[in-house]
């Protein structure tokens, strides 16, 4: 099966699980690229067309399901003599998994989990389906936490059709309900029961019957009662253990009504008050069991027949017995007449206050129904209670012209008169019908606009885009309106997906500092084009062979892909500058205290340029590079600890008088920060400078 392409689309990549029914593939759905989950029937159901015909009619009615803890099923099918569903693809694993390795769970995580399954029976419920093979294998647990429950519709099949597996059990033994294990019907209360042994398994982490076969975990479901959690795990609320019991009584009765009213319950039982309520009395039901074992008294060993003495003995007594009793029964002779002339008042009197009740039953006053169509239904039974009538629960109905909780009809008509007490039927509007927002994120546009514009045809959903510059290839969908899992109405809501046409703009990297190289390396790396005679070289005060400029995008302008730019580097000073050496000398702010001494230049080369920082704990001394131009002279700014220490200028003309053959140009590539490393000394007047000149 692994290679096979199934209907032309679904392309089988590997064997994710199966069951006794269906095996599990992951496919890859060739028409919208997107990974789903492919459940496979056996082979050896295949030529069974009772069972094919059951089996496609069950995976529609749970393909009708719609709900964000179901797993929804997308296609239905067959190709040749496999017969498939598809079904979306959970990344993550299965509860099962989970209570294997962490179990038992925390408290809150548990019950959360049962809280979503319980919300997912109930929509399945509300639509006629019965889920019957709850259990921890069939519980997904996706990479976001969320839940979704999987396996609709098979196991109904299963048991709509008559199949007979020699020593097996269709379904699961150690979780099904005990009206599942004497063969009856099974309803919604049989998915409850199911749920109340999974939440027991994951708050205790075991199951609460186990059994060498099959047949005795079903007895043990029939006969045995189940332990308390508490007793296994005493960190249990008793308002969750009040839930497991009463989830798992034996009597579908006196388990919940449906799994709405556990779901509210298991939403409010953790709350303060409700974590040490009493616990839960349920009726014990054996102990009015009719058909129940009795115990009869065993004759003993010692005993034996009386001898005629002994009979002749019992034979008097049992004579004074009857005549003393008929001696009774003459002097109460009166009792029995007096008894039966009671009951006869007593049954006329009965007779003449039914008469009487009957009448004013029967005289019941009129009301006159008001007209609620067009009402809220909060308005709608405030206004009925108000006339004395009654609403039954209402019918709910999908109208696209009415708005959601308003009154379409009533079977009464409106200025009519009903007795009071009548019950009126109300049909109310549920709004249109809607649908649930798939997940289009990284598909192509047209695919895209193509699967929505099929699907929503009847509905006339408007699709559209917007455009927007990005690194994704073209055409890749990038946001969508409505967002994933979002509830939606097809007939009104415009779907406008935000698509990516392509590459834009992005911050022109600074080159200014860099040699030739390293800039015409970031320039291509970047995806931008050096212009045909792209390096001008130019006498500048900056730094030789470095760029100090760059043409016609500067540092952070936003630029597109593939734009010449035009480096301009320096080729060494102009003819008119002078450089000139400084040698400073700094003292510690106390001798032998370490000193942070921070240098700032300015000069014809820059505005406050960091020339070095170091730490001193001694008296030292600098030599400082200075470039100068006939208008710009140069300012030394020395800072100890951060505080101001020192100030020296250097003009022009002092720079040019000094300027000698001897003096060395220090290169500028060496290190300068705070090194001792030997600098020639300029031929200048002792500067020295102390703390606090």
């Amino acid at each position: 099966m692994i290679g096979r392409e199934l209907g032309k689309r679904y392309e089988v990549i590997e064997r994710v699980g199966g069951g006794g029914m269906a095996i599990v593939y992951k496919a890859h759905d060739t028409l919208l690229n997107r990974k789903v989950a492919v459940k496979v029937l056996r082979q050896q159901y295949t030529n069974d067309d009772d069972f094919i015909r059951r089996f496609r009619r069950e995976a529609q009615a749970a393909a009708s399901l719609s709900h964000p803890n179901i797993v929804s099923i997308y296609d239905v099918g067959q190709d040749d003599d496999v017969y498939y569903i598809v079904m979306e693809y959970i990344e993550g694993s299965t509860l099962n998994d989970k209570i294997k390795e962490t179990a038992p769970l925390q408290i809150e995580e548990a019950v959360h989990i049962a809280s979503q399954i319980c919300d997912a029976l109930d929509h399945a419920h509300q639509n006629e389906i019965i889920h019957r093979d709850i259990k921890p294998h069939n519980i997904l647990i996706g990479k976001n936490g969320r839940i979704k429950v999987t396996d609709f519709g098979i196991a109904r099949a299963t048991a709509s059709t008559d199949i007979t597996q020699t020593g097996a059990v269709l379904g699961s033994v150690h979780y099904f309900s005990p009206e599942h294990a004497k063969g009856v019907s099974q309803g919604a209360k049989s998915d409850i029961y199911s749920l109340g042994i999974v939440l027991y398994q994951m708050l205790t982490g075991k199951l609460p019957f186990i059994g060498e076969s099959p047949i005795s975990v079903a007895l043990k479901h029939l006969q045995e009662k189940v332990e308390e959690p508490r007793k296994v795990n005493p960190l249990i609320p008793q308002s969750v253990e009040n839930i497991i019991l009463k989830a798992v009584r034996k009597d579908p009765e006196e388990r919940y009504l449906n799994a709405k009213e556990m779901h509210e319950d298991l939403e409010s039982c953790l709350l303060p008050d409700r974590r040490v309520e009493a616990k839960a009395l349920f009726a014990a039901t054996e102990d009015h069991d009719d058909e129940r074992t009795l115990i009869i008294p065993a004759v003993r060993h010692d005993q034996r027949f009386p001898d005629k003495q002994q009979r002749q003995t019992l034979e008097r007594q049992e004579s004074k017995r009857w005549d003393d009793l008929e001696e009774v029964k003459k002097n109460r002779a009166w009792i029995k007449p007096l008894i039966w002339i009671v009951l006869i008042i007593g049954f006329l009197l009965a007779m003449w206050y039914g008469v009487m009740w009957l009448k004013n039953k029967l005289e019941v006053p009129e009301a006159i129904v008001p007209n609620v169509v067009g009402m809220t239904l909060e308005n709608a039974k405030a206004e009925i209670t108000k006339k004395n009538l009654k609403v039954l629960d209402p019918e709910y109905e999908i109208s696209d012209t009415v708005a959601k909780d308003v009154v379409i009809s009533q079977d009464k008509d409106a200025d009519s008169t009903a007795s009071e007490g009548t019950y009126i039927n109300l049909v109310v509007s549920s709004g249109p019908e809607m649908a649930f927002m798939e997940d289009y994120v990284g598909l192509k546009y047209k695919e895209v606009e193509l699967t929505l514009s099929a699907k929503y045809k009847e509905a006339g959903t408007q699709v559209s885009k917007v455009e927007e510059k990005s690194d994704e290839d073209e055409g890749t969908i990038l946001n969508q309106v409505p967002a994933y899992e979002e509830e939606f109405n097809p007939k009104e809501t415009e779907i406008i997906f935000t698509v990516s046409s392509g590459p834009g703009t992005f911050p022109m990297p600074d080159l200014t500092a860099l040699k030739e190289g390293p800039a015409t390396a970031m320039l291509e790396k970047a995806g931008l084009v050096l212009a045909k005679d792209g390096i001008k070289k130019e006498k500048t005060y900056s730094p030789k062979d470095y760029v100090f400029k760059q043409f016609p995008y500067q540092p952070n302008d936003l630029v597109e892909p593939g734009s010449e730019i035009t480096l301009f580097i320096s080729d060494g000073l102009p003819e008119d500058a002078v450089e000139d050496l400084k040698s400073v000398t700094v003292s510690p702010t106390a001798p032998g205290e370490s000193t942070t001494v921070k240098i700032l230049v300015t000069d014809a080369s820059g505005e406050s340029v960091e020339w070095g920082v170091t730490d001193i704990t001694e008296e030292k001394s600098f030599t400082i590079r200075l470039v100068l131009s006939p208008k710009k002279n140069a300012v030394i700014t020395i800072y100890t600890n951060d505080k101001p220490y020192n100030t020296h200028t250097v003009t022009y003309e002092d720079a040019k008088n000094r300027q000698s053959p001897e003096i060395d140009v220090v290169d500028d590539d060496a290190p300068v920060e705070g090194e001792d490393e030997p600098v020639p000394e300029p031929p200048v007047e002792d500067d020295t400078i102390v703390d606090g000149e």
